[in-house]
């Protein structure tokens, strides 16, 4: 641990704002003196106590609940102290600052270093601190920050999944299954001279396949619980007046974007995050692409090519009225070299036709006709857009996961096919084999935390919010 580890922290664990409770949240070791300060009593552990919160003279600044977890039977690991008071900024803020203050008296008074340097916790370290005390994994820790951001019940519940164990059980058991593959390549080399074979007696071929076939649906279902913590970037690109902020309307069933026969009527991106089968589906409607001599528009059109470089997905829509127009065709050719130039290898580009209630036409095969004015259409492009991202519903359901998980899953992938190459070969091979199954359990070992650096940890726990 580093020495801030050591420190204990306080923080209000309640979002911003008012409300009816607020809790501040004490977490370190050997609380008993700051209790007494605080509440001018003991308090019996993993019992709501209803106490006054006392200031220096004693006067209270409010009334509320305190409880008091001990250690190692609490969330971090350590001692908790929870003041569950009335929900107004400046009451919390005064209780945060009282709580300095006692730390601050006590280490004067009582000389108890334990409790010297209280300081305010840095966004997720209560997590942190109940990672690095063992009470959870990070894949675990990190479920609960994704269960706090998410934008979906599928994600809710995934990340709750995820939370409870399920990702980190399957993690495990890739995880033992490795170490005694391991185990049977180290005895082939350390006893060479010895008249057994045993990778060919414990069927280490079979094995490899069998665990090999367990990571793809292991990774299968981490891509899908990615897919849900991140979802997709969709960008809707095309010509003024093609009915971008019409399709961005009906997509997010609400009046969010301007729409009036003027064109160039949108000047800048209007942003909407929609779920569709729980995955979330930020939808990005841009400024009309043109050649525009207004000042302002041309900034809105350049912020326009900017997202499209930065979609998953673009929906490049066309309208049905004017596909008879040599203007308007011209154009469409040259927006769409544009956006083949500016989308980055592999992320798909899907031409939408517009305004299908305003024309009797026939579409050649795979092309999306629809009326956002109407809906009709718009569940085909709903299904498309999942297609094309990848999702596929899991009957057992997906668990959160983070791009980081994925790509330590794809690692263990690399190896154990290494792996496979190299068996039953020479011992020399056999040492390479060795090698690539260490290496194989060291990604496996990153999601969970087991094999990690504290640079890691600083970036993930970042993210978290302060009191969590």
């Amino acid at each position: 641990m580093l020495p801030r580890h050591q420190d204990p922290i306080v923080a209000v664990a309640t979002a911003p704002g008012r409300g009816a409770v607020g809790i501040v949240r004490v977490s370190g070791k050997s609380l008993e003196a700051l209790i007494l300060a605080l509440c001018g009593r003991k308090l019996k552990v993993r019992e709501a106590t209803y106490t006054p919160f006392l200031d220096q003279a004693g006067i209270a600044i409010d009334m509320g609940l305190a409880i008091y977890f001990a250690a190692p039977h609490s969330f971090t690991g350590e001692d908790i102290l929870e003041l569950q008071a009335h929900g107004g900024p400046v009451v919390l803020q005064l209780l945060l600052a009282r709580c300095l203050e006692a730390s601050a008296e006590i280490d004067l008074i009582c000389h108890q270093p334990r409790l010297a340097g209280l300081r305010v916790a840095l966004p997720g370290e209560f997590s942190e601190r109940a990672f690095l005390n063992d009470k959870m994994d990070l894949a675990q820790a990190e479920a609960i920050a994704d269960l706090i951001d998410a934008s979906t019940e599928a994600a809710a519940r995934s990340a709750s999944r995820a939370l409870v164990g399920e990702f980190s059980n399957e993690i495990h058991k890739l995880k033992d299954a490795l170490v005694h593959l391991r185990m049977l390549v180290e005895a082939t080399l350390d006893f060479p001279e010895e008249e057994i074979d045993f990778l060919h007696k414990a069927d280490a071929h079979g094995q490899l396949q069998l665990l090999a076939q367990t990571l793809q649906n292991v990774l299968q279902r981490t891509r899908q619980g990615a897919l849900l913590r991140e979802g997709i970037r969709v960008v809707i690109a095309g010509q003024p007046n093609a009915g971008k902020s019409s399709l961005l309307n009906a997509l997010a069933g609400a009046e969010l974007a301007i729409v009036t026969p003027v064109a160039g009527t949108t000047r800048d991106k209007v942003q909407q995050t929609i779920q569709i089968q729980g995955v979330p589906v930020h939808v990005v409607d841009t400024a009309g692409l043109r050649d525009s001599q207004d000042e302002v528009e041309k900034i809105g059109i350049s912020r326009a090519w900017n997202a499209i470089e930065t979609a998953d997905v673009v929906l490049f829509l066309h309208d049905l009225t004017r596909t008879n127009a040599i203007d308007y065709i011209a154009n469409d050719r040259e927006i769409a070299r544009g956006i083949a130039q500016k989308v980055p290898s592999g992320v798909p580009v899907i031409d939408v036709w517009n305004k299908a209630d305003a024309v009797d036409c026939q579409l050649a095969g795979g092309s999306l006709a629809l009326s956002a004015k109407t809906g009709s259409g718009l569940e085909s492009l709903r299904r498309r857009l999942l297609e094309v991202a990848g999702w596929q519903a899991i009957p057992e359901g997906a668990y959160i996961a983070r791009a980081r998980h994925v790509q330590a899953l794809r690692n263990v992938d690399v190896h154990l096919m290494r792996a496979t190459a190299h068996l039953g070969s020479s011992a020399q091979a056999l040492d390479l084999m060795a090698e690539e199954l260490r290496l194989a359990q060291n990604a496996l070992n990153e999601i969970t935390g087991e094999f990690t650096s504290d640079d890691l940890l600083g970036v993930i726990f970042s993210e978290f919010c302060i009191g969590k």
